[in-house]
Formats: structure tokens, C-alpha cells, sequence
């Protein structure tokens, strides 16, 4: 399945892609969030959907973030090579953890807000896990049991905030609009090879990300393994596992970061893709 959530902000309703059209399901479902997704919601789901006479929507409207608001937005960094080489810093040894608030969360194709006094706010195309079931000191073998399913994720991250400011990451990482999710969640069935997808970004026009998950350092079933051993994940929250070279914060001769004006534009293989316009931040 392709679960989408639309409407204005704040006021999304659950839908579900089929035959690549949109559909209400706010009639069998009242949003995709942890009671949904811990309550065996995507079967029920599935079962309802096969008698179901759901209304088309029309594709022109929103979509929000495609999972309502998690408990944890968890992200792992420096998880390719080629990202952790342009950026100058050694490989991880174990999977490098950090947070971004979730009021972050923004719809796929919303737009990207440069906060206040930001000088470098970069791009980062991921794969982002979800979780459907709790897991809690769960082993490799069995982690994928606790998938929910994937969705592509703009890890959006201001530089100085990030690295220059001491403390932790999640200073650069968790401003207002720096986390479009979605467009759609796609459920385990629909990816054939989560270790085998194109990921791509471009500015302007310009492709700067073209990686593929089969880079990654750590995989799918390591990470989620891993991060149940420090704290408990619930349904529904996301696991975002990791950007492949092309950075800003890379770029040669010299590092430049996003203007006003500047569209991103990115994808990956089999979750689609989503569209910012870059404004900055006016008070409003």
C-alpha cells in the first residue's frame, strides 16, 4: 500500500494511493499515528480497502507529511562514505545517533523556510524508516518485523548551527520546515530492495545527490536493531538513515548553501518524489 495524508496544515486526512489515484480513507481510518500503525492498522486496512468505495481525491491538493507526528524523529549520521569523506570526518565505527524536533515535520512539497540568522542551510536526500510495531532490544533477524514501511525524507541542516555552535547536532537540524516527509508511505511489499534504491537530489535544476542505498554503511535491519538497544521505538516513529555525497557543506572548490528563490527537488527509487521552494524567514 501508499498511504498519503492531505489537506491544509494541521488539518490532513488520511488517503491512500491506488492505481496511481488518490483516495479518502478518512471514512476507515482516523489518522496514520501510533495507534494506527501499533494496532495492526495497515492490515485492517488492507482487508477494509478490498470492499471499501472510497472518494477520488484530486491530485492537485496538498499533502502533508505522510505519517502524522511521531513520537521520535530519529536520525543516523554519516552513514555512506562518500558523504562522510567529503565532509572530512572518519568513518563511524557505530551508527551516530542524533534527534530532530518533530515540529520540523513539514508536508513533501511545502516550503523550505531559511531560519532566522542562517548562513549555510543545506540539502540531505534519505531514506527514512517507519516503524509499525514496538521494538525494544530487538535483533537484526528480526527487526524488519517491526516495519511499518519507507518514505523519502529532506534532512534539511544549517551548518553553522549544526557544527558551530557547540552541543549537540540537533540545533541545526530541527528548525521549522526542515523535515519534509512523504510524499506517500510505501508499505514493506512495495520495495522490492530497500538496500537497492536511487537517491537523487538537485538545486535549480542542477543534480548534486546520486547515490544508492547499497552504500550505506549500516543497513536497515542494523540500524533499527542498534537504536532499540538505547531506547524504545514505538509505532510510528521514523528512522532517518543517512544522505549520500553531494552537500552543500561538500561542494567544490568551496561549500555554498540555499537562497531565497532556490527549488530542491528529490526523489528515491519507488518512494517518489517532493519539491521545496526555498523562502526565508520573514517573522510571519
Amino acid at each position: 500500500m501508499k498511504l498519503i495524508r492531505f489537506g491544509e496544515p494541521g488539518f490532513e486526512k488520511p488517503g491512500v494511493i491506488i492505481n496511481e489515484k488518490y483516495y479518502d480513507a478518512s471514512s476507515l481510518v482516523d489518522d496514520y499515528n501510533e495507534a494506527f500503525f501499533g494496532g495492526d492498522g495497515l492490515e485492517k486496512l488492507k482487508k477494509d480497502l478490498d470492499s471499501a468505495d472510497l472518494p477520488e481525491i484530486d491530485q492537485n491538493v496538498r499533502l502533508g507529511a505522510a505519517l502524522a507526528r511521531p513520537s521520535k524523529l530519529i536520525c543516523v549520521g554519516l552513514n555512506y562514505k562518500d558523504h562522510a569523506a567529503e565532509t572530512n570526518a572518519a568513518i563511524p565505527t557505530e551508527p551516530i545517533l542524533f534527534f530532530k524536533a518533530t515540529s520540523a515535520i513539514v508536508g513533501p512539497n511545502d516550503d523550505l523556510v531559511i531560519p532566522k540568522n542562517s548562513k549555510k542551510t543545506d540539502w540531505e536526500v534519505e531514506l527514512a524508516i517507519v516503524i509499525g510495531k514496538k521494538a525494544s532490544y530487538v535483533s537484526e533477524e528480526n527487526a524488519l518485523d517491526h516495519v511499518a514501511g519507507y518514505v523519502l525524507h529532506n534532512d534539511y541542516s544549517e551548518r553553522e548551527f549544526q557544527l558551530e555552535r557547540n552541543g549537540q547536532w540537533v540545533k541545526g537540524k530541527s528548525c521549522d520546515t526542515f523535515a519534509p516527509i512523504g510524499p506517500f508511505l510505501a508499505t514493506q511489499d512495495e520495495i522490492a530492495d530497500v538496500h537497492n534504491l536511487r537517491l537523487w537530489l538537485t538545486v535549480n535544476g542542477k543534480t548534486l545527490q546520486d547515490g544508492n542505498t547499497s552504500n550505506l554503511i549500516f543497513n536497515v535491519p542494523f540500524m533499527i536493531s542498534y537504536i532499540s538497544q538505547f531506547m524504545t521505538l514505538l509505532p510510528g516513529d521514523v528512522i532517518t538513515t543517512g544522505t549520500p555525497a553531494g552537500v552543500g557543506l561538500g561542494q567544490k572548490p568551496e561549500p555554498w548553501y540555499l537562497k531565497a528563490g532556490d527549488v530542491v527537488e528529490l526523489g528515491i527509487d519507488g518512494l517518489g518524489s517532493s519539491k521545496q521552494t526555498v523562502k526565508v524567514y520573514s517573522g510571519n
